[in-house]
């Protein structure tokens, strides 16, 4: 008998039989492309000027396709760069109009979400998907939350933007979260986002194989692609972790956010669960 057998003899009938149908729908049961166990998709934002520079000759040299989360005016300056990336396959998503974020933070006193409502902030972001498929020619699918913050307002008055990003867009990406994506249950407009900045294949390892056992889909973020830096994805670990993932031995998917959250949505309209998500 195992501990979690012996546990749900434990709990009352009602409650067991609860938590065994939960524990029976997991990611584990889901399918990906090409009889692959796991998808994972590395992402990048704020446009910062490493990407077109830096990242570009690296993604290209091990042919991966990644997601841009990008702010309109800073990709004006190095436009064409950026416009390469995109003819090269990279998805370039949105990163909201003027990258608001809490006032806590000094650099966003001027563009505190605390300050915010939603029609303001639906209209940024109707504007930015606007001027973005003016630069691009089409409009981005995915959106990432700029800080990591999806909440407008103050207090009592506080609202989630959630809701304005599961009307405008088909995937929402936090940051800083701490676990995979379950693709047969997550928010689309909620998915998790773990940081890569900092870290080393060796510190990524264990998240990519628990992704990997238990079906699920990985979606990393970073900003700078140097050597070292602050909030720098490091090209020694990229050099390592992509050849990991594109390894067909290693059961991984790579895609970008817009790729993934596609193939996501197809499969769960496939299913009477998931038609009601």
């Amino acid at each position: 008998m195992t501990n979690f057998t012996r546990s749900l003899l434990n709990l009352p009938a009602e409650l067991a039989f609860l938590t065994a149908a939960a524990t029976a729908q997991t990611s584990a049961d889901f399918e990906w492309p090409q009889g692959r166990r796991g998808a994972v998709s590395l992402s990048f934002d704020d446009a910062r000027e490493s990407q077109p520079d830096i990242g570009a000759e690296l993604f290209e040299r091990f042919k991966t396709k990644v997601t841009f989360y990008v702010v309109p005016s800073r990709v004006e300056p190095r436009l064409e760069g950026w416009k390469r990336l995109a003819k090269a396959g990279h998805e370039i998503a949105n990163h909201s109009l003027v990258h608001p974020c809490s006032g806590n933070f000094a650099f966003s006193r001027d563009r505190a979400l605390e300050d915010y409502d939603l029609g303001r902030l639906r209209e940024e972001l109707i504007e930015s998907n606007r001027l973005l498929e003016e630069m691009f020619g089409n409009a981005p699918t995915a959106f990432a939350y700029p800080c990591g913050q999806s909440t407008v307002g103050r207090g009592v008055a506080a609202k989630s933007y959630v809701p304005v990003v599961a009307e405008l867009f088909a995937s929402g990406r936090g940051w800083l979260d701490e676990a995979a994506n379950d693709p047969s249950y997550v928010d689309m407009a909620q998915l998790t986002g773990i940081e890569m900045d900092g870290k080393d294949f060796d510190d990524l390892l264990p998240l990519l194989k628990s992704a990997r056992e238990n079906g699920q889909w990985l979606v990393l973020g970073g900003h700078e692609i140097n050597h070292e830096g602050r909030q720098t994805t490091r090209v020694g670990m990229l050099e390592q972790l992509i050849p990991y993932l594109e390894d067909p031995s290693n059961g991984f998917w790579v895609g970008t956010v817009g790729e993934v959250a596609q193939w996501v949505i197809e499969q769960r309209e496939q299913t009477p669960a998931g038609r009601q998500r």
